[in-house]
């Protein structure tokens, strides 16, 4: 064990955790008043459920020996078991660390479905989709891409912080999300602006701070590869929300602090599977595409037909498409040994890589959201009723409410 290390990325687990309450103030500040406190529940009430899973056999799962064609992990780790101070395989950091550190992930990805469905899901309903979503989505897709006998790991499929396993895997199952529960009761025709985006700024902040654990801490090392993370984080963070300010600012006429959070957290999506393999230029162009390509896609919305409250399939799963796909093209040996040149560095092969993991986490997140929706809706059903949605969730599921000045 190297303490250094070790030091590090349980800095980094707690930055990664603190990521979660900063989308709770990123979503919570994106809806209407009487919504403020459901929306930002989701989000804790997943540091406390997504948590426990993973304690019990979540980590097992994801990180277990493989149990047959690089699919899924056993339950070997099943409660920790024989998770401690023993140093974790081919790494210098301890097993315990590498457990907390992952368990944040496995607790900020179903948080960040939640923006799509906002404002109208019942909460039972809720908490029944993410302990299935996490068991049957998330632990198998993270078990594919990171887990040492996974089978897209053994491709070469690069995915240093979770374009797939986090972004591509959340913005789909966000989408099925949106398909199945239907419009909001007046979208299209009642306004539903954001009622308080100097919350959305603070909590887009705290992602942002937060991020460079998420990224910089997949290295797993206090070394050159996690410094190098934390520079092109930055630097794709600030270039995107530059080019979606300006796109807007072309577009609309307004540059706005919505749209400036908004390219910010695209950015920060799009650079996180390519954080550890490219260097700074590639970063900024990366960044700059995503910012133009997820505001695109958010206006997109409207004549497609779909009511994505909070944006998760404009910003998570096309700027996680994106940034795995920009991986392919950008990623170098030059920057990380242990990963792979991509297009432009001569290997046409590794984009092709990436589309393969790319396809087939798009089509088993949104299959299997899909599966499990139409169960939950035939047993318990998935939306609040007509009078609950217009008096406000967080009365009608809480009874609570957000302001009482």
């Amino acid at each position: 064990m190297n303490p250094a290390d070790n030091a590090w990325v349980l800095v980094a687990s707690a930055l990664v955790l603190l990521m979660t309450p900063g989308l709770a103030m990123f979503y919570g500040g994106l809806t209407r008043s009487k919504n403020v406190l459901s929306t930002m529940m989701h989000s804790f009430f997943l540091m406390g459920l997504a948590s426990i899973i993973w304690l019990f056999y979540g980590f097992s799962l994801a990180f277990g020996t493989d149990i047959g064609g690089g699919i899924l992990g056993s339950l070997q780790y099943f409660a920790l078991e024989g998770i401690g101070a023993e140093v974790w395989p081919d790494q210098t950091i301890t097993g315990s660390t590498f457990m907390i550190f992952q368990c944040m992930f496995a607790v900020i990805t179903p948080a960040l479905i939640s923006g799509a469905f906002a404002e109208r899901m019942k909460f039972s309903a809720f908490a029944v989709f993410m302990l299935l979503w996490i068991t049957v989505v998330y632990c198998p897709v993270a078990h594919w891409v990171w887990g040492p006998d996974g089978w897209l790991l053994k491709l070469g499929a690069l995915d240093f912080a979770g374009g797939t396993v986090v972004h591509i895997n959340a913005g789909v199952a966000g989408l099925a999300c949106c398909i199945v529960l239907g419009k909001r009761k007046g979208y299209g025709t009642v306004p539903m602006i954001p009622h308080n985006l100097t919350l959305t700024l603070l909590g887009a902040g705290l992602l942002w701070f937060g991020w460079f654990g998420f990224n910089a801490g997949s290295a797993l090392k206090a070394d050159g590869t996690a410094a190098m993370a934390f520079v092109v984080t930055h630097m794709a963070t600030a270039a995107a929300a530059l080019s979606w300010v300006f796109a807007e600012w072309i577009l609309k006429g307004k540059p706005t602090t919505l749209g400036v959070a908004s390219g910010a957290v695209a950015g920060l999506v799009a650079i996180t599977p390519a954080a550890g393999y490219v260097g700074p230029v590639s970063s900024v162009i990366i960044g700059a595409v995503a910012g133009v390509v997820c505001y695109l896609a958010v206006l997109a919305k409207g004549p497609l037909g779909y009511d994505d409250s909070l944006d998760v399939v404009g910003v998570h799963a096309v700027g996680g498409i994106w940034g795995a796909l920009a991986t392919g093209l950008f990623a170098s040996k030059a920057i990380n040994a242990a990963g792979n040149d991509g297009l432009f560095f001569g290997n046409a092969g590794q984009l092709g890589t990436q589309l393969l993991a790319v396809g087939v986490t798009i089509i088993y997140s949104f299959v299997v959201s899909l599966i499990i929706l139409y169960i939950i809706k035939a047993v318990i059903g998935l939306r609040v009723t007509e009078e609950e949605e217009v008096s406000g969730v967080d009365l009608s599921a809480h009874g609570e409410a957000g302001y009482t000045l």
